[in-house]
């Protein structure tokens, strides 16, 4: 099937104009390593492209084999798993990969891009690739986010793609390095902000509906600090308590009514340091009622009707009515075994903002209810994970 997959990933970036640069590339042929950035699904189309002519396994969560089905998901070469989780199954699946002779390509991320920003890597990245002791190539890829950001999948026909093929680490320098020379070299070519590329670039997007969708990762209010607060329209994110509003122009900066310009990544990090205080301080606590769906495999989602969902300083908490023992349990997820987890802003379109969590045997997609529809906010919860579990000091 691959000719099918390059002639297919073609056809899709064709009106994107995608421009490929490989550095370091000489002599460096299967089997290695890579790392990608991850910022929309166009990101499965580029990434063989640019690593055409060889064919190469990816890591999926068991979501997408559900979605566009199991049989084409294992042709192109996808291995199944649940994000955030500890899977040594997935290890060895991996290790069978290089050994084989093959190209392992995994987005360390495990998850969108929120606002065209890189996530922390963790130091698991480097010692991967010391365990695998093959060549470690980075893709970094420009536009994906720009092309369909999670906040509105709706495709930006303005965006311009392009990619970054480049060996970060030799075979004969895998021994040598320390797991944070690794990580380091690994962390410095993933590192990427799709607005400040939007801007340098000059890449024009002037939909009208540019900004709708922006005030899930953008959700606290920076005049009057009221958290949820925020509403969007056409190229407009306004405070539905104070009035603050801010035009997106067609390179992808907000403008106030009196003159200030935002970066778009700097109002996201501005908000993650008040979770970081509430957490701090004690204040940060989420007990609400939820909507939850479990996915045990990649045939179908078992509903479980409505629950619980506790998050605090612990850690999450989910009760509901099991499907599998037909009981009510409360299931405990240790805050510092994850370091972050998957968020959806309009999940597949219709299901609405929610996170997930995964056991060995299930995810469960959580969503809010009517009644905590209001304080449900996918970025402030992925905030407070990612500072509980360490990711963030």
């Amino acid at each position: 099937m691959l000719p099918l997959i390059w002639l297919a990933c073609k056809a899709i970036v064709s009106p994107y104009k995608l421009k490929i640069d490989k550095h370091n590339m000489e002599g460096i042929k299967p089997p290695f390593l890579v790392y990608g950035s991850h910022n929309s699904f166009m990101d499965f189309y580029v990434t063989p492209l640019a690593l055409k002519p060889y064919r190469a396994n990816y890591i999926s969560e068991l979501e997408g084999f559900e979605n566009f089905g199991e049989w084409i998901y294992r042709q192109v070469g996808c291995l199944g798993t649940r994000k955030f989780i500890n899977d040594q199954h997935l290890i060895k699946n991996i290790i069978k990969v290089i050994k084989r002779g093959d190209v392992m390509v995994i987005y360390p991320e495990a998850r969108y891009a929120n606002v065209g920003t890189n996530s922390h890597l963790t130091p698991s990245v480097a010692k991967l690739a010391k365990l695998l002791k093959v060549p470690v190539v980075t893709i970094n890829m420009q536009g994906n986010y720009l092309q369909q950001p999670i906040w509105n999948l709706k495709e930006r026909k303005g965006a311009k793609l392009h990619a970054d093929l480049k060996c970060v680490v030799t075979k004969d320098e895998i021994d040598k390095l320390s797991v944070d020379e690794i990580l380091g070299r690994i962390s410095k070519e993933l590192t990427y902000d799709e607005y400040k590329y939007q801007l340098e670039n000059k890449i024009v997007i002037d939909d009208e509906w540019r900004a709708e969708g922006l005030h899930y990762p953008l959700y606290r209010c920076r005049k009057c600090g009221k958290d949820f607060a925020m509403t969007t329209s056409g190229s407009k994110i306004t405070c539905k308590y104070c009035g603050d509003s801010y035009e997106m122009d067609e390179y992808g900066q907000l403008h106030s009514e009196a003159g200030e310009t935002i970066h778009i990544p700097d109002w996201y990090e501005w908000q993650r340091g008040f979770v970081h205080e509430e957490i701090r301080e004690g204040r940060y606590k989420l007990d609400i009622p939820v909507r939850i769906w479990a996915l045990p495999n990649a045939v179908n989602f078992v509903d479980c009707g409505v629950g619980r969902f506790i998050h605090d300083n612990s850690g999450f908490s989910l009760e509901f009515d099991n499907y599998r023992s037909e009981k009510h349990e409360t299931l405990r997820f240790p805050a510092k075994s994850m370091t972050s987890l998957h968020t959806e802003y309009d999940y597949r379109g219709k299901y609405g903002p929610c996170v997930t969590l995964s056991t060995y045997d299930d995810t469960f997609f959580i969503y809010p209810t009517d009644e905590s529809r209001d304080v449900f906010n996918p970025t402030k919860i992925q905030f407070a994970t990612e500072f509980l579990g360490g990711l963030y000091k």
